[in-house]
C-alpha cells in the first residue's frame, strides 16, 4: 500500500481488511470487532478448508481505513457518504481498532488516513466478507 507514492504497508499472505466508521460507532464496541476479525476463520488449513483463522495462521493484517463503505448510491447518480463517521471521529477510533488488534498478537500494517492510497492486492482463493458489528 501506497501514499503519496511512498510505501506506507505491506503484508505477505494474510487477510486485506477494508474498515469505515459511522457516526453511532464508539470505542466499547471496538474489543468486539477486533476479535471477531482477529478469529473469523477465513483462512485455509491443509486440506484447502476455510477452517483457520489469521490468528492461527500467519497473523498479518493490511487495515485500511476506508470512509467509502458507507456510501449509498440508493438515489440518484451520486453517492453520498452521509452515514460515514468524519474524519474527527473516525481516526481515533482506527487507531484504537488497530491498537486492539496489536495487543492480540496482529502484525498490523496500515495506511495514513485522509491521504490517496493506493492498495495492491493478490486475491488467493476469492473469499470476501462485509462485516458489520
Amino acid at each position: 500500500m501506497t501514499s503519496d507514492g511512498v510505501e506506507v504497508g505491506r503484508i505477505g499472505g494474510g487477510l486485506c481488511c477494508l474498515v469505515g466508521f459511522t457516526h453511532d460507532d464508539d470505542e466499547a464496541k471496538l474489543p468486539k470487532m477486533a476479535d471477531k476479525l482477529w478469529n473469523l476463520r477465513l483462512m485455509d488449513d491443509a486440506d484447502g478448508v476455510m477452517n483457520l483463522s489469521v490468528a492461527d495462521t500467519t497473523k498479518s493484517l493490511l487495515l485500511v481505513s476506508q470512509f467509502t463503505l458507507y456510501g449509498d448510491a440508493r438515489k440518484g447518480r451520486r453517492p453520498t457518504w452521509i452515514d460515514a463517521a468524519r474524519p474527527e471521529h473516525a481516526e481515533p477510533l482506527f487507531d484504537a481498532f488497530v491498537e486492539h488488534l496489536r495487543e492480540l498478537g496482529a502484525t498490523a500494517e496500515t495506511g495514513r488516513f485522509r491521504t490517496e492510497m493506493q492498495v495492491g492486492l493478490i486475491n488467493d482463493g476469492p473469499a470476501t466478507i462485509m462485516l458489520e458489528m
